[in-house]
């Protein structure tokens, strides 16, 4: 199975952007899926996660408010809705898929063993 997101793009502060992850296959049963980006010259931040059946949803302290999560396992997506962007969201932004058997937290990099290519984001002041 293979991740491919897009979405991204460049967009004035104050837009939003809808970032989608389609998988190859389908989802593992029971897996969580997150995102996270990455700006240059930092490291790998958490954003989001969703659990399997889209239940429970997880943010990252900065996006608190801004984002949304969301999946469609029949389609095999995730998607990510980012509101109100502002400067220091610029980064590139990656889905990726949490292995079953971590016991790693659904915020950390450590927990998803298969990641997308990432898509750009990019927001002007």
């Amino acid at each position: 199975v293979q991740l491919q997101a897009s979405g991204g793009g460049l967009v004035q502060a104050g837009g939003s952007l809808r970032l989608s992850c389609v998988a190859s296959g389908p989802p593992e049963s029971g897996n969580t899926m997150g995102w996270f980006r990455q700006a240059p010259g930092k490291e790998r931040e958490f954003v989001a996660a969703i659990s399997w059946n889209g239940v429970v949803k997880y943010y990252g302290d900065s996006v608190q408010g801004q984002a949304i999560i969301s999946r469609d396992n029949a389609k095999n997506t995730v998607a990510l809705q980012m509101n109100r962007l502002k400067p220091e969201d610029t980064a590139v932004y990656y889905c990726a898929s949490r292995r079953l058997s971590s016991t790693a937290s659904e915020r950390s990099a450590n927990a998803y063993d298969l990641w997308g290519q990432g898509t750009q984001v990019t927001v002007s002041s």
